[in-house]
């Protein structure tokens, strides 16, 4: 009797994970500018061993119109980061896992620009909002909320080749001392 109640109990404990697992967030992400609402960039959200990371790979221009720098290009560098990296084909998201309705306990990087403003790393979560996603960058308990939404393959220029983001592997940023 006690195996028999046992096992009810295991079963109980494990069929409230599966129903409330983190909805499926990969693919191709547009963020927006917080002050004037235009497109900026477009993320690819990918899964690589079980976690969610996410990739710049195009960047529009100032007004939200046309992409002026892609992961092909590479136009635009991080003077911030080790190595100088691009940030179109930057690791912005890594090591987000599954915490049951959210993705959380990774980090996000906002990359600041190659003028004055230097790229910060908070903590994150991520949880669709029916088709938006919405991105919870965050210290502590205090954070602030963005809309991503999804990129239209027909949104990018005529001869951009989209890539295969489900076959990245994250390359995580550093920060120069």
């Amino acid at each position: 009797m006690k195996k028999f109640l046992l096992s009810i109990i295991v079963i109980s404990l494990m069929i409230p994970a599966g129903l409330f697992a983190a909805e499926d967030i990969t693919g191709l992400w547009k963020t927006v500018d917080d002050e004037t609402g235009n497109p900026k960039g477009v993320v690819a959200v990918y899964e690589y061993n079980g976690k969610i990371y996410g990739r710049v790979i195009a960047s529009f221009d100032d007004d939200g119109k046309y992409i002026d720098d892609d992961m092909y290009r590479q136009l635009n560098t991080s003077p911030y980061l080790v190595g100088d990296p691009a940030f179109n084909a930057l690791t912005i998201i890594w090591d987000m896992v599954d915490r049951g309705r959210k993705w959380g306990r990774g980090k996000i990087m906002d990359p600041g620009n190659a003028e004055e403003k230097k790229p910060g790393i908070y903590d994150c979560e991520m949880w669709k909002d029916g088709d938006t996603l919405v991105v919870r960058g965050k210290i502590l308990m205090f954070g602030r909320n963005q809309t991503w939404y999804p990129m239209d393959n027909s949104e990018f220029p005529d001869g951009f080749v989209i890539p295969d983001w489900k076959s990245f592997k994250p390359e995580i940023p550093k920060l120069k001392k």
